[in-house]
């Protein structure tokens, strides 16, 4: 696997982002208390086992310190009630006798929750687009780079095919002796007003010798030879 290919990818910042969340998310999450039905923690609150309460608001939620077990849930337990229970909830923890008594919370956002909670959905959406950006471009769609040149420019440095390694078609080789003369000095021509081909079409069947024809009249000219497949040159234009 590519590691710097990875970690260019927009994949490693997105699991980043989900694992950042998590850890914001879990640190605000209650640990190490069981929850109980509500009724069984009123049950509680009418007995005497509870020696310490808090009712944390917004989230309508009771927290428990008891003084032994209840059931195989621990010493420490938690219940949930609806909004129309609150008065009820209220009552029976007025009511209890609870030794170090109760206490209410609001619970508030840190700042950088609320950032995280602002930025987190900003970086998926920006890793996404990179992703499918990158894929438009890569080799599984050509979306991105519809209309441009794939030619493939042949070194200079290596040998050059002249007229003299092309044999059996002589009348092909006389015609593209003036293309030759066009390519290898276009000014002589230009200086008399003479308009230079765009270019030549060389067919017949394929081990004919086209590119080799091709090749030849750029190694005459001494001037580069570009390739390009046929399917590339279609979806080109």
């Amino acid at each position: 696997m590519n590691l710097k290919r990875l970690a260019r990818g927009p994949a490693i910042w997105i699991v980043l982002a989900v694992l950042i969340l998590w850890l914001g998310a879990s640190s605000f999450m209650t640990t190490g208390i069981q929850r109980i039905d509500t009724s069984d923690g009123l049950a509680l609150l009418a007995g005497d086992t509870v020696e310490q309460a808090r009712i944390v608001d917004g989230q309508q939620r009771v927290d428990l310190v008891l003084t032994e077990p209840f059931e195989d849930k621990g010493e420490r337990v938690q219940f949930y009630y609806v909004e129309p229970q609150g008065p009820t909830v209220v009552a029976a923890l007025e009511g209890a006798d609870l030794p170090g008594g109760y206490d209410s919370e609001v619970p508030q956002t840190s700042w950088w929750v609320s950032i995280l909670s602002l930025v987190i959905p900003f970086v998926i959406i920006l890793g996404l687009f990179w992703f499918f950006m990158s894929r438009m471009q890569g080799g599984g769609s050509r979306v991105m780079q519809f209309g441009k040149s794939r030619a493939k420019l042949v070194s200079k440095e290596k040998p050059q095919v002249t007229f003299a390694d092309v044999a059996g078609v002589d009348e092909a080789v006389e015609e593209l002796q003036e293309i030759k003369e066009f390519l290898a000095d276009p000014a002589k021509f230009q200086a008399v007003g003479a308009k230079i081909p765009k270019g030549v079409l060389l067919y017949g069947q394929p081990g004919t010798g086209k590119t080799l024809l091709a090749r030849a009249v750029a190694g005459e000219a001494g001037v580069p030879f570009y390739s390009i497949s046929g399917s590339d040159f279609v979806e080109m234009f």
